[in-house]
């Protein structure tokens, strides 16, 4: 019999960000760690990975750590993690080779790693605690769940599937190992909850290969065709339509290229020769020349938007749209791209460029529904069922599938970033808590982002900043050139010389203070300036600009 303890450090709740933490009496399993992208109002942060504390405080007890798939949700934080503590990490051929491409991305060699490559053919035996893999079925291939097999029964984690029957054969779900865990024992299933709320599966691949081909046939010049760079599914199936209707092939997108690259290595993308252009060799006059061509824009989140603006403007080095181009948009926007969605379409519009917006309702779910989560609760048979990965009102939904399913209360747990589930003898005891939290990484730069370097990039982009630059005389005791007043962001109201006259006066004031004394007290001489100047820039236009003064002690 085992103690057990459950918990995520990221991913509930929330978008983003997964890592779920299983103790097995004192060895520790890690599951999943990545990203989430941040909201629009934090400036300057490019992505915010869990807090690990915990992970390195009871590092000596981690046995390893174990991925479901290559999406950056569920890798992006691997360099934080790995660059903190150095420990296995399990995942599939195409997961690691992603992992390691992104490793090079941060400057970090993956050979100084130990990384190993699985399949769901593997087990691997930590003490009393045996780990298994079986295949599943989502937009990027070599997709798992992950099975630890404890004395009191099977833990599943089973992330990001479907059980689309048409999925190509290696994509396909492994119902085969599935149906072979729901006769051990499942003690406690985790499965995700996004798609919870959705009822049944409407679309098909009939209708997403019509509409593409369609678009393809009654388009007079080239097809630009956005999509995700991790749906490797749908980008093949636009690579097979393209090719039956006779078009050369080109694919865009400086982040993704590299994942690209990897997919059709490993044999996960294929394009005939014939018809593939590649645009590190062609210059731009050619490229723009190639009326029959099919250019597929890829990128995470926003980057396909971009590079359409890119595109519009002619800023891009290939490709430049004009009105013969039609534009086939299958990057539904995410939280936080809406904006930005907006603005290229509108765009697009000034130019004359025809839109075709491909959604939900052709755009088959890579994500779990209703009927997912119930035929796989009827194949595990867990006693628990944990709802994970989304929103809190998706785990709330996926509770009431459970609920619909016929679990009762007492076996449906939700629990949010922290939680932590505690099992004893296979059943759960109660709960208790650890410390979790968000670290945000600013390019290069992990976790010393505070809340006062964001809040001054908040007014920075809404109020502006003011420079007040003068040369001093400290052992002369006087001013030699300015006050010189640079804005950056700021905008004066009508009366800009009136204002501008005022902060220089408010400066030659405090400045004849300041000189008249033996020792001259800068940081005091520079917040008597920014508290000063502050007031009468917001008496005058009811704005808070970041008053920055610059006073320079020249020697004469």
């Amino acid at each position: 019999m085992s103690k057990i303890n459950v918990f995520a450090l990221g991913g509930l709740g929330e978008n983003g960000k997964n890592m779920v933490v299983v103790e097995v009496d004192d060895r520790i399993f890690v599951i999943d760690a990545g990203l989430k992208y941040p909201s629009v109002d934090l400036y300057g942060v490019d992505a915010v990975v869990p807090d690990i504390n915990y992970l390195i405080e009871n590092k000596d007890r981690i046995e390893g750590l174990f991925i479901s798939h290559g999406h950056e949700d569920h890798i992006g934080a691997i360099s934080y993690l790995l660059s903190n503590i150095n420990i296995r990490v399990y995942g599939t051929h195409f997961t690691i080779s992603l992992i390691e491409d992104f490793l090079t991305e941060n400057n970090m060699n993956y050979e100084d790693y130990r990384l190993y490559r699985i399949n769901e053919n593997k087990t691997l035996k930590f003490n009393n605690v045996i780990v298994s893999f079986y295949n599943t079925t989502h937009s990027i291939p070599e997709s798992i769940a992950i099975a630890l097999h404890t004395p009191d029964g099977v833990i599943v984690y089973c992330t990001d599937f479907n059980f689309n029957q048409n999925a190509p054969t290696r994509y396909k779900t492994s119902f085969e190992k599935i149906t072979d865990l729901g006769k051990q024992n499942v003690l406690l299933l985790m499965a995700e909850s996004i798609g919870a709320g959705i009822v049944n599966r409407s679309t098909t691949d009939y209708m997403f290969n019509y509409t593409v081909t369609n678009a393809l046939n009654n388009a007079n010049g080239r097809v630009i065709v956005t999509a995700f760079s991790t749906d490797l599914d749908r980008i093949q199936k636009i690579i097979n339509l393209a090719v039956d209707a006779n078009r050369k092939i080109a694919i865009i997108g400086r982040k993704a290229q590299r994942i690209i690259d990897i997919a059709m290595s490993s044999g996960y993308l294929k394009v005939p020769s014939e018809n593939f252009i590649n645009l590190k060799f062609i210059d731009e006059k050619n490229t723009n020349e190639f009326d029959d061509m099919v250019v597929i824009v890829t990128g995470v989140r926003h980057e396909p938007f971009y590079v359409l603006q890119r595109m519009i403007r002619k800023q891009d080095r290939l490709i430049h749209l004009n009105s013969n181009d039609s534009i086939l948009m299958m990057t539904t926007p995410v939280p936080g791209t809406e904006k930005i969605a907006q603005r290229t379409i509108d765009m697009l519009n000034r130019e004359d460029i025809s839109i075709e917006k491909i959604g939900k309702d052709i755009l088959r779910s890579s994500h779990a529904n209703n009927e997912d989560l119930k035929l796989l609760y009827s194949l595990l048979k867990p006693k628990y069922v944990l709802p994970i990965k989304g929103e809190y009102r998706h785990l709330i939904e996926q509770a009431k599938v459970a609920k619909d399913y016929g679990y009762d209360d007492n076996h449906i747990i939700i629990i949010e970033n922290g939680q932590v589930v505690n099992i004893e003898n296979g059943a759960v005891t109660g709960y208790s808590n650890v410390e979790v939290g968000d670290v945000l990484v600013d390019g290069s730069i992990i976790g010393d982002i505070n809340e006062v370097v964001l809040r001054d990039r908040e007014v920075l982009a809404q109020e502006g900043a003011i420079l007040v630059i003068s040369n001093i005389s400290a052992r002369n005791q006087e001013i030699l050139t300015g006050p010189e007043i640079v804005t950056k962001g700021f905008v004066y109201s009508d009366d800009k010389e009136e204002l501008h006259n005022k902060i220089v006066t408010t400066f030659n004031k405090i400045a004849t203070n300041y000189l008249k004394k033996r020792a001259i007290d800068w940081n005091g001489f520079k917040k008597s300036l920014t508290d000063e100047i502050s007031k009468i820039i917001y008496k005058a236009v009811h704005k808070r600009p970041i008053i920055i003064p610059v006073l320079i002690d020249t020697q004469v």
